[in-house]
């Protein structure tokens, strides 16, 4: 099978999906307009206002869109899902199980280092989006200047708690307001062209080369700037699980795409009317009447804008944490329907705190912009790479006419990060670091729990010995059933151990349980279990679940019993190990890294809240781990 080919049932298409879609995917690419050919004209501290000049940014902006969205994720990125969901952790899981043997330490780093960026670009969407609608005020009247960070901070913070209602009741609310935004967009763009109909020439290709070649003192500057008009497409990617491809696609080329490009050359033929505009040419290209509805439309429409990040980085802890890479939160699936759709109330604070003190940093969108695109260039280029090692050397004419058409997309890519480099000194250092440190906790977060589950198989015991121990013991057996989790398949846990150890006593029904995350977003019912009997009482069950499952442990005992478990589990005891992590002289960490790790264990969700067992039905055995 293609490795491309969909390995899922795809959800059913219906109509209400596009307009949520609209809503939810696209506000981030949707609101560039608001910044990103202001940042292009005046990149490099020129602000030239002139036909080569316009003309050559406005081609540059029409064939990234063209290339990045249109041809790369449209056509190609979004036909790359693991079984329905996207993002660079799915992908990347795609590639291990597809490529195992493609430099797997190098596809897990890159994996990681996708993701980790990803958090970066996370807070700093929202700051630039809603800062820079906002800022529309003072268009409207100097006298708002000083109104303009508080109506941002309130306005981030109304968008940061309507999370909990969920990504499918957020994007029903958000996709009619976007959908108003982009006709809106296009009715504007109409109206800048009609001042200089000439502008539309700027579609051939030719004025993106010759301003290219005039401006090569100032020309990456200028491409890094022409690359916030394509931010939005990794977030694009990463909502793929939440909606689908064919109602991204049918919003993209019925709406989106063709709204955006009538408002960028709208811009442009004002602005070669009314070469003053540029401070802030977006809304300079309403009439006067409409600039204050103008500026409350394009407020929501900023806020709605950073869901699309928003939703795709719950998206993305939920699959750090199933596949091992984040320490447990709590996570609310805020659909009955839709698995994908999930609210992460400790991401969604984090990056709340994060964005308001952006805003409070920087203090406008100007300088937001040039922190903003590093994060997301070299999201694009790791998803490239990916792309490409799942490609090569398939045989199926179709992916390989897909790997040929993505290499020359790929340095594409290249040249947009090699051109937000130079933002870096101007603010781009915030998401690299916030990258950095996502990628050092989820790293140290990783090998802590590879030390704590070998040491943990070192105290615990063969089945041979802890047979061998009962029939030489013959210890009590009370009455009832007892469930042991435990990440290892082949002998007996700890709390197994401890608890005869202690207690004297085994349960007349004892069952291992281990619960495995699979590198695919949903495991089928039929190939979910395996049971069998140790002996003397015990069977051991094995379940496995994708990265994008909730594992609730009484659910998943009732699938168990209808795959072969002679054992009823509504009453059953579920003993649980609750140890005590403490730095010690053991190699393996830094000493920093330990006491890193101590804390994100320490503050991890309880295991018996994560695999959704009742409370009452618990019994921890704890004992202390150096690390």
């Amino acid at each position: 099978m293609s490795a491309l080919e969909p390995l899922h049932e795809q959800p059913v298409f219906h109509r209400r999906l596009v307009i949520a879609a609209v809503g939810v995917v696209f506000g981030d690419i949707g609101t560039s307009p608001l910044y990103a050919m202001r940042a292009c004209l005046t990149a490099g501290g020129t602000s030239e206002v002139d036909p080569v000049t316009v003309y050559g940014v406005l081609s540059l902006i029409f064939w990234a869109l063209a290339l990045t969205i249109s041809a790369k994720y449209m056509a190609i990125v979004l036909r790359s899902d693991n079984r329905g969901e996207g993002g660079v952790l799915a992908l990347t899981a795609l590639v291990s199980s597809e490529r195992p043997l493609t430099a797997p330490v190098l596809v897990a780093i890159l994996g990681l280092a996708g993701c980790a960026l990803f958090y970066g670009d996370g807070s700093i969407t929202p700051a630039v989006t809603v800062l820079s609608a906002v800022e529309g005020l003072e268009v409207v009247t100097p006298v708002f200047r000083h109104a303009v960070m508080p109506l941002t901070i309130v306005a981030l913070l109304i968008l940061f708690s309507l999370q909990r209602r969920g990504t499918g009741q957020i994007g029903g609310l958000f996709g009619p307001v976007m959908s108003l935004w982009f006709v809106v967009l296009g009715a504007l763009g109409v109206f800048g062209i009609i001042q200089h109909p000439a502008v539309l020439v700027a579609v051939n290709p030719v004025f993106a080369i010759e301003f290219l070649r005039t401006h090569s003192a100032t020309s990456l500057l200028v491409i890094g700037s022409v690359f916030l008009a394509v931010t939005g497409g990794e977030a694009l990617y990463a909502d793929l699980g939440h909606f689908g491809a064919k109602p991204i696609r049918y919003a993209w080329f019925l709406l989106v795409w063709p709204a955006l490009l009538l408002n960028y050359f709208g811009q442009g033929g004002m602005l070669l009317t009314t070469p003053t505009a540029l401070d802030n040419p977006f809304f300079h290209l309403a009439p006067s009447w409409f600039l204050v509805p103008l500026v409350l439309l394009a407020t929501a429409a900023a806020i709605i804008a950073s869901q699309a990040v928003i939703s795709g980085v719950f998206s993305m802890s939920h699959q750090a944490l199933q596949l091992g890479l984040l320490p447990r939160v709590r996570i609310v699936h805020s659909s009955a329907e839709a698995m994908g759709q999930v609210y992460v109330p400790s991401v969604n604070w984090v990056l709340c705190a994060a964005t308001i003190a952006l805003v409070l940093f920087f203090r406008s969108s100007n300088n937001l912009a040039n922190a903003y695109g590093i994060a997301v260039a070299s999201t694009m280029v790791i998803e490239t790479l990916l792309l490409v090692t799942l490609l090569t050397g398939r045989e199926e004419r179709a992916d390989r006419l897909l790997l040929y058409c993505l290499i020359p997309l790929g340095t594409v890519d290249v040249v947009y990060f090699l051109s937000n480099i130079t933002k870096i000194p101007a603010g781009g250092w915030y998401p690299l670091i916030a990258g950095a440190f996502v990628f050092i906790v989820m790293r140290t977060w990783t090998r802590g729990r590879v030390i704590v589950t070998d040491l943990m198989h070192r105290q615990g015991r063969t089945v041979p010995q802890f047979l061998a121990q009962i029939e030489r013991d013959k210890p009590a057996r009370v009455p009832g059933v007892a469930v042991f989790l435990t990440n290892d398949t082949a002998g007996i846990p700890r709390t197994l151990a401890r608890n005869l150890q202690h207690n004297g006593v085994v349960h007349e029904k004892t069952i291992l349980l281990s619960v495995q995350t699979q590198r695919v977003p949903r495991v089928g019912r039929g190939v979910r279990c395996t049971v069998s009997e140790v002996g003397k009482g015990l069977w051991r069950v094995v379940v496995k679940v994708g990265f994008m499952e909730q594992p609730q442990v009484p659910r998943l005992l009732r699938d168990a019993e209808r795959c072969g478990l002679p054992v009823r589990t509504h009453d059953a005891t579920f003993f649980l190990a609750r140890d005590d992590i403490v730095a010690g002289g053991r190699r393996g960490l830094a000493t920093w890294r330990k006491y890193l790790f101590l804390i994100l264990a320490r503050n991890a969700e309880f295991a018996g809240a994560h695999f959704s067992i009742p409370p009452e039905r618990i019994v921890e055995i704890g004992g202390q781990v150096q690390i």
